[in-house]
Order: C-alpha cells, then structure tokens, then sequence
C-alpha cells in the first residue's frame, strides 16, 4: 500500500512506515482515494486549536483528526438539510372519529376501579 505525502508543494509516494517517521516534518498529506489533500491533527493538538480547525474546514481545507495517527473522524462544514415539508403526511392517515373518547379498561388501570 503506498501513501502520498504532500511537502512544499510537491507530491512523494511513500509507504506507511515512512509516512509515521515524517509524521512531525509533513504539513498535508495527497491520497487520491480519499479526495485529495488534506491535514491530520492528532486530539491534543485539536483540543488546543480547535476554532483555527474549524476555520479552515469552513474554508475547503479537509480536516482530520487522530489518534495514534490512526485517522478518526473529519471536521467538514455543515451543509443545511433544506425546508421541513410542512403537511408530509396530510391525507394519508385516517383520524377515528371517538379518538377523544375515554376508555374504561385504561382507566381503570390509571385510577383503578374507584372513580
């Protein structure tokens, strides 16, 4: 399996033992399969630059964070959902015409057979 390192610019083909020693020099890494370029923080170094992170997702950076350089989530913008459709369900449920009405049998359960 080869990784492919980004530095200054360029771009190095690498297998992963040698990604772990340039861990610390590498500043972005180059995957193709995974979109291209993007930036691995691991948890401490996330906790301390948390908004600058967040900056640069909200910029088209792709984020990611680790733990023991083993790649565990992706910090992306957020992306709204759209409209709630209002009325989704209207005509497709029938409403009975007693659904007010009482029922003995639950009362009682509620209250017990002295009312």
């Amino acid at each position: 399996m080869d990784v492919y390192l980004k530095m200054s610019g360029r771009v190095y083909r690498s297998s992963p033992l040698t990604m772990l020693v340039l861990l610390g020099i590498v500043d972005q890494f180059y995957n193709p399969k995974m979109g291209g370029c993007f930036m691995i923080f691991n948890i401490s170094e996330a906790k301390t630059n948390l908004s600058k992170l967040v900056h640069m997702a909200y910029h088209g950076k792709k984020v990611v964070i680790a733990k023991n350089n083993l790649p565990l989530v992706d910090i992306v913008p957020h992306k709204p959902e759209g409209k709630r459709t209002l009325g989704l369900l209207c005509g497709k449920l029938k409403v009975p015409d007693d659904i007010m009405a009482e029922d003995e049998e639950i009362n009682e359960m509620f209250y017990g057979s002295d009312k």
